[in-house]
């Protein structure tokens, strides 16, 4: 791709002659005079909205994350939220928060200068805070959405931009759609309407958030808790915790929320504690990675922790590292965390007298049906949505309308939780005060959550998956991954490792009531599935596999065969 296209010459000389564009942008752009092929990248389309709103690496261009593309983004949301509620009675208002990475305070203020001068009323949090109070902070304020500026776990160089609904949750995809259209009638930077700061608060338009809101985050999640006395009362005493923020948002709230139930021995990782732009500690700030753990298990080693956690950088996904039977540290996976989980707080609740009789578990079409088979034991129902929190969120507001089912927990397999009504995204703030509480309970029964797991295992089947994704960056990237979904699409395999395809599910269809969505699901005659997907957030097609042993090393040979199978066609 030597040659600039027709399109990224024009938008580059237009982003040089404007005059709303600063000088340091313009000199950045013409530093790229000769370099066609980072100018090609950086032009060849506006960035896109994918999972939730904007996420792009940061630097000037019409497809980089930069104060324009925020401006531009807000400027057609304001347009949304005025058409949406501008016939009710006070002013409109935005919740803004942002995380810890490069250009997120200059990015929410942005955002929060053009719905000022859209004459919205935006609530900002003056530092970082995580995703799921933001969430809360929609709904507890009363505010018409929200806006979360953050890349969650990318690398370094990215940034994003995530849009929320009056309910609290990420735009689905009919609400996101007018908000893209709105988006792209904002023809030029003259067109997005902004306040200077001084006019935005002596105008009231600019009001900033603070403790008051912190404490109703910490004090609603608290109470999700189903057994504090437990904890208060027996455990707490010897009870010891390693947490990582991975240099993000999460350690005050969870550190908070932990020591409100009752937890005592709370051991933060000394080199993530503090927030860092660059993730220096570690390769990606992800808490799915073991290597994100590495130093959370030297400090679990040197005070005998009981349980290791570890939260991404905007604190709404969660990871837990416990020991197995053999001393060694296990990192559990996203599908086993939300299984101990899930059995836990319904066996919790069950024996308290207060599982309700409608009671129901969401999850993604991707995740565990281990999850699933605990809840339906118990007598929930369970749904399916697709990957993407803002699913959950949509149905667990469908139930508080309908009375239908009465929410118990949502999660997905990529390390998102939610219990409790208060919130309409996952909450690493509530999951970890959730596993460290079932962790705590466990030991007092003389077991670890890796015995827990085992027990279940034994008892509902051994239910086992993995992920693999594949990156392809970039214009070409794109290419490839939509040539790879076409090629399994358009010619479906009939059998996999000597195991018949019973069904293909194609969601680009709309199944089972579901909006249509790019990603193919292979059912096999014994049970196992695979799916495909491009990722909504990164440029990776990923791959999820699960099968079900009658024992772990059926199990584990049932899934590398499948693995083995399905991706050499993938990488072919």
């Amino acid at each position: 791709m030597s040659e600039m296209s027709q399109r990224t010459k024009d938008t580059v000389q237009r982003w040089l002659n404007d005059p709303y564009v600063d000088e340091e942008t313009k000199r950045e752009l013409r530093a790229l005079e000769n370099d066609t092929r980072e100018l090609e990248e950086r032009f060849y389309r506006d960035l896109e909205f994918g999972t939730g709103g904007l996420r792009g690496v940061i630097g000037a261009g019409s497809n980089r994350m930069n104060k324009y593309t925020v401006g531009r983004a807000t400027q057609g949301f304001a347009q949304y939220i005025l058409d949406t509620h501008g016939q009710k009675e006070g002013k409109p208002s935005v919740v803004i928060a942002h995380d810890s990475r490069h250009f997120s305070p200059e990015f929410a203020l942005e955002a929060a200068l053009v719905l000022a001068g859209n004459g919205i009323v935006a609530k900002l949090y003056p530092s970082l805070r995580s995703t799921p109070q933001l969430s809360f902070s929609v709904r507890h304020l009363g505010a018409s959405a929200g806006i979360v500026i953050t890349a969650s776990h990318n690398p370094p160089e990215y940034n994003g931009y995530k849009v929320y609904n009056q309910e609290g949750g990420q735009l689905v995809p009919h609400e996101a759609e007018k908000v893209i259209a709105l988006i792209q009638q904002v023809d030029s930077f003259a067109a997005v309407k902004k306040l200077s700061r001084e006019e935005a608060e002596a105008q009231g338009l600019l009001v900033w958030l603070g403790e008051a809101e912190d404490q109703a985050f910490i004090d609603t999640v608290a109470a999700v808790s189903v057994n504090r006395e437990a904890i208060a009362s027996r455990l707490a005493d010897d009870f010891k915790i390693v947490f990582t923020p991975l240099h993000g948002t999460g350690h005050e709230p969870v550190k908070r929320v932990l020591e409100t139930i009752g937890f005592k021995h709370i051991y933060v990782v000394p080199e993530q504690q503090q927030p860092d732009a660059d993730f220096s500690t570690v390769k990606s700030p992800n808490p799915e990675e073991r290597e994100a753990f590495t130093l959370a298990m030297k400090l679990g080693e040197e005070v005998g922790a009981d349980i290791l956690i570890g939260t991404d950088p905007d604190a709404d996904r969660m990871g837990a590292v416990v020991k197995n039977r053999q001393g060694e540290y296990v990192v559990l996976t996203g599908n086993q965390s939300g299984a101990i989980m899930i059995h836990y707080l319904m066996s919790q609740l069950k024996d308290a007298g207060k599982l309700p009789n409608n009671g129901a578990v969401i999850k993604t079409i991707v995740t565990s049906e281990m999850g699933a088979a605990i809840a339906e034991h118990y007598g929930a129902a369970v749904l399916n949505t697709l990957t993407g929190f803002k699913y959950i969120g949509e149905k667990m507001t469908q139930f508080e309308q309908s009375g239908s089912h009465t929410f118990l927990f949502g999660y997905e397999e990529s390390y998102g939780y939610l219990a409790g009504n208060y919130a309409r995204d996952k909450d690493a703030v509530l999951a970890s005060m959730l596993i460290c509480e079932a962790a705590a309970y466990y030991k007092g029964q003389g077991k670890t959550l890796y015995d827990v797991l085992q027990e279940l295992y034994e008892q509902f089947g051994y239910f086992l998956e993995r992920l693999e994704s594949r990156t392809l960056k970039g214009k070409d990237g794109v290419a490839q991954i939509a040539a790879k979904m076409s090629d399994w699409r358009n010619d479906p395999p009939q059998e996999i490792g000597g195991i018949r395809v019973e069904q293909v599910l194609d969601y680009a269809n709309g199944l089972d009531g579901l909006p249509k969505e790019n990603v193919l699901k292979y059912l096999l005659e014994d049970g196992s599935w695979f799916c495909l997907r491009p990722s909504g957030t990164e440029p990776k097609i990923k791959v999820y596999f699960a099968v079900r042993g009658a024992s772990a090393s059926d199990a584990q040979e049932k899934i590398q065969t499948l693995v083995e199978h399905v991706m050499a066609r993938v990488d072919a």
